[in-house]
């Protein structure tokens, strides 16, 4: 016989759950006492999007899910973020909220939300559980959905009175993985496809790779001599140094990418849904029926035609696809060999940064200091703004598990996902890119890097406006500037005062030092760089976009 909280807690130690990420509330505080005698680990968090997007992190760089909990009412709701998030970027998480007693319920009781209506249309699935012998059985089904398929926040409300019954219930068991395989034939047809094309190109997007699967698709590129792309933040799945490797497909695409993209008379599309913002507002592939031949792979069949007509369509996770394709080779060397090293030449071209710009601080040389300076395994950080074209255009990933940003565009979920990335790996380097807007959505969490010594260094781009807005406000309504200003703290002051280190850079010079100090200091850091708000873009002015030039 137990508690509701203590089967709660033994069906997440029986699917391999090591730790959460929660705010307290007293709706779940039968949970909370179970996990006092649980080797799971506890992160408290400071506010709740904030423990969503770390719970987000967690299954971005793991592909387990991550875990979550949060009180009813106002806790669900800031927890929407990171639900949104999660099931626009395709990633795993579980939601727990402890919810209102059940004899409260369609009262309109104290912080009482319908969750089934609330979280219906940003979640895979929802649930209330209403019987406490039940949760070995829903806890498990909730993995099973999160991870198969098309992966997804799952959100489980927990009513209090059900946390704090004693039942008898089964002993939980972990759910059971499922893999979606291609056949021979998809492979053969794709085979013959390859054999006809003269200007393939290949998309990586989505979720479901791992280490293994990346590198075997770095191996069958080589043997097709395939030019590939990676579709919007999802960069940590091709090496960008590889002669392969075209560039990113995302917003401010290359324009070269994006007209050989357009001109390829066949594209491979492995693991991504080619939304609206790697497809460039379905432009790049037309939408339903796109100009090249389209060979889609996807883990959830739904996905398949969905949005796109396929000419081949293969039902397979990333990772099992490229283990089966691997073993295929080309009859010969393939007419389109010599051209692939001509999009990588365009890619280093793209991604060298300009050295001047606009005031006192130029953020071309500050990236090429990090290039050189950050370990090949160092996780990246952001949320959204224009500065994070910085980090995404001129940044060069190596290897797979460096990057954690939302294809959602959503702000403020840099510095969580540090957090939660360092909490995962101690030992390797962990930055987060923010701007001021960014920053302070978000920024209370590095109170939970502080309390936990977790030493990551946060990057504030502050140039004293909600940057990407103010850059469509001049661009559609040129000089009439309203609701875009920004008054922001002293940011190197307010670390200080959370117990880390701070430093603020105001030319360009001050870098380097700065984050050497920052990296060197043992605490959790908050490099400033007060740039100028000229500087909008890598190759455009604020006063050229409002003039058109």
């Amino acid at each position: 016989m137990k508690t509701g909280g203590q089967l709660i807690v033994d069906a997440l130690e029986a699917n391999g759950t090591d730790r959460i990420f929660c705010v307290p509330g007293e709706s779940y505080l039968a949970v909370l006492d179970a996990l006092h005698d649980s080797s799971i680990r506890t992160i408290v968090c400071r506010q709740e999007g904030g423990a969503a997007m770390m719970a987000d992190c967690q299954g971005r760089l793991t592909g387990k899910p991550g875990i979550c909990f949060v009180t009813r009412g106002p806790g669900a709701t800031n927890a929407s973020a990171g639900i949104h998030i999660a099931m626009q970027d395709s990633v795993p998480l579980i939601l727990f909220i402890g919810q209102v007693a059940s004899h409260a319920k369609e009262r309109e009781a104290f912080q009482e939300v319908d969750y089934v209506r609330f979280f219906g249309d940003i979640a895979k699935w929802v649930v209330e559980i209403d019987d406490a012998s039940r949760i070995p059985e829903f806890v498990t089904r909730a993995f099973a959905i999160a991870t198969s398929g098309r992966p997804g926040p799952v959100v489980v409300s927990l009513p209090e009175d059900m946390l704090t019954s004693v039942v008898e219930a089964p002993k939980a068991l972990p759910h059971t993985p499922v893999e979606t395989r291609p056949g021979e034939a998809e492979l053969d047809a794709l085979e013959k496809l390859l054999a006809k094309s003269t200007r393939p190109f290949v998309i990586l997007g989505g979720t479901r790779w791992d280490a293994e699967a990346v590198a075997r698709m770095q191996a069958i590129s080589e043997a097709w001599s395939l030019p590939v792309g990676c579709s919007f933040r999802r960069q940590m799945l091709f090496d960008h140094l590889h002669p392969n490797y075209a560039g990113d497909v995302g917003i401010g695409i290359n324009p070269k990418l994006a007209t050989a993209i357009k001109q390829a008379d066949l594209v491979l599309l492995i693991g991504g849904r080619m939304g609206e913002m790697p497809s460039s507002d379905y432009t790049l592939l037309k939408s339903p029926y796109p100009d090249q031949t389209l060979v889609h792979v996807h883990a959830d069949a739904s996905e398949l035609g969905r949005v796109y007509r396929p000419t081949l369509a293969i039902n397979a996770s990333p990772a099992a696809f490229v283990e089966a394709f691997a073993k295929r080779k080309p009859a010969g060397t393939p007419s389109w060999a010599a051209e692939t090293p001509r999009h990588h030449a365009a890619y280093l071209e793209w991604s060298t940064p300009p050295q001047t710009g606009p005031g006192a601080v130029q953020m071309g040389p500050i990236m090429d200091y990090l290039e050189k300076v950050l370990p090949d395994d160092t996780i990246l950080t952001n949320g959204a703004g224009n500065y994070a074209t910085w980090v995404h255009r001129f940044h060069r990933s190596r290897r797979f598990g460096t990057q954690a940003a939302p294809t959602s565009g959503s702000m403020g979920y840099g510095t969580p996902a540090a957090v939660a990335a360092k909490v995962l790996y101690p030992e390797r380097t962990v930055v987060a890119f923010a701007g001021d807007g960014c920053f302070l959505m978000n920024g209370q969490e590095f109170a939970t890097a502080v309390q936990y010594d977790l030493p990551i260094i946060v990057i504030v781009v502050n140039n004293g406006i909600y940057g990407t807005i103010r850059m469509h406000q001049e661009r559609e309504y040129p000089g009439r500037v309203v609701g875009t200003d920004l008054k922001n703290p002293d940011f190197a002051a307010l670390a200080r005062a959370y117990g880390g280190h701070g430093e603020t850079v105001e030319k360009t010079a001050d870098f380097a030092p700065a984050f050497e100090r920052a990296r060197t200091s043992g605490k959790p850091a908050i490099v400033e760089i007060r740039l100028d708000p000229e500087a909008i873009t890598p190759t455009r002015t604020m006063t050229q976009i409002r003039d058109k030039v």
